[in-house]
């Protein structure tokens, strides 16, 4: 680990709010920059379905949909998918982008006994191209000239009383 920043915000075209990432990291592995947007879960889910999100279009909406489309290489995103796993994700990516790092990771950190989100996560990662499980990082190929990952991890709940 380089640097790492809490409630690191990652500014996105098409709408005023940013990506707030719980926390996010710069690192460095056998010489190559590393960018990691951590979503930390306990039992909260991922949010609105694209669907639920764009239930209230607006052009705002419409822009940062085109643009994280893009930015991911999809032609279509499932009405079903989490947007918050489209921006998180995004911001991985722009950031790499940013730094000139070679690789983006998308990591969700939960600490939720019943993996709660887990099947929205495993959706996310069959659209990019993998294959989900638990304590595990996949490629999910190169987006915008940057190798993407993503991982679930499972925190300790020693964890969660402190």
């Amino acid at each position: 680990m380089l640097l790492a920043f809490p409630e690191h915000q990652v500014p996105l075209p098409g709408g005023s709010r940013p990506s707030q990432n719980d926390i996010w990291v710069l690192a460095r592995s056998q010489g190559e920059l590393i960018s990691i947007a951590v979503e930390g879960k306990v039992s909260e889910s991922f949010g609105p379905t694209i669907q639920e999100w764009q239930a209230q279009s607006s052009p705002g909406k419409t822009a940062r949909l085109e643009f994280l489309q893009r930015l991911l290489e999809l032609d279509l995103v499932p009405l079903s998918i989490r947007y918050q796993l489209l921006h998180r994700t995004a911001s991985a990516i722009i950031e790499a982008q940013r730094f000139n790092a070679q690789h983006a990771v998308m990591l969700v950190h939960s600490f939720s006994q019943s993996h709660e989100g887990f099947h929205d996560y495993a959706a996310f990662a069959e659209l990019m191209g993998g294959s989900a499980s638990r304590d595990s990082i996949i490629s999910a190929g190169s987006r915008s000239g940057v190798s993407l990952h993503l991982a679930w991890v499972q925190g300790n709940t020693v964890c969660l009383d402190k």
